[in-house]
C-alpha cells in the first residue's frame, strides 16, 4: 500500500514537518499496532515543489492550470492513503498549502481522490493547530476524503524533542499510534 506523507507548510523548519517524519518513522519501523515493516511504500513531498502564482481566475483564464498544480494533484492520487500534518497560520491553512489546493481543485473538486487520510497538527501554542485541523476534517469529505483519525498536538516545543525527533508526552505518543493504526485496516 502507498501512503503520501507531508506537512502543508512550505517552512523549512516546519515542525508539523517534524511530526509528520516522527509518524512515518514510527510506520517504517513496524512500531505501530497493525501495520507491520516493510507493509507500507511511504513517500513524502515538500510543498516548496509546488510553487506557483497566487491563484485566481483571470489567471486561470489567461494561462491555464499551471503544470506544478496537475503534479500535486496527480501525487495524491498515485497514494492509496494520505497522511498529512496541517500548520496553522492565524487560525487556517497556511498560504503556500492553501494556493496548491486551489489550484488542484480546479482539475478536479476531489483533490484528495477519495483516499482515506489521517489528519495531524501541532503548533507552539496550546491550541496545537487545532482551528485548521477541524476546519480540514470538516471539509474533507467535500474534497474527497474519507478521515480516519485525527490529532492535534498542543505546545510542540514542550510535547516533542527535537534533539531525538520523537514525541516527548506519553500520553500524546500513545494517542499518535492510535491514530496511525488506522491505518492498519487498509492493509490486505
Amino acid at each position: 500500500m502507498k501512503l503520501l506523507a507531508f506537512a502543508a507548510s512550505n517552512s523549512s523548519q516546519s515542525i508539523n514537518r517534524q511530526l509528520v517524519d516522527y509518524a512515518i518513522g514510527l510506520l517504517a519501523d513496524g512500531e505501530i499496532e497493525g501495520v507491520p515493516a516493510g507493509a507500507l511504500e511511504i513517500s513524502t513531498l515538500d510543498l516548496n515543489d509546488f510553487e506557483m502564482p497566487i491563484y485566481s481566475i483571470d489567471r486561470q483564464e489567461a494561462g491555464g492550470i499551471p503544470q506544478a498544480a496537475h503534479d500535486f494533484y496527480n501525487t495524491l492520487g498515485a497514494a492509496d492513503a494520505l497522511l498529512i500534518s496541517f500548520a496553522e497560520h492565524n487560525g487556517s491553512y497556511t498560504v503556500a498549502f492553501k494556493n496548491v489546493f486551489d489550484w488542484a481543485s480546479r482539475i478536479d473538486m476531489r483533490v484528495y481522490h477519495d483516499k482515506p487520510i489521517v489528519m495531524l497538527s501541532t503548533s507552539p501554542g496550546g491550541g496545537g493547530g487545532g482551528f485548521v485541523l477541524r476546519t480540514a476534517g470538516h471539509l474533507a469529505g467535500y474534497f474527497g476524503n474519507e478521515v480516519l483519525a485525527s490529532l492535534s498536538v498542543p505546545r510542540f516545543g514542550e510535547n516533542f524533542d527535537t534533539e531525538a525527533g520523537v514525541l516527548s508526552n506519553s500520553e500524546l505518543d500513545t494517542e499518535l499510534r492510535k491514530a496511525l493504526a488506522t491505518l492498519s485496516g487498509l492493509l490486505p
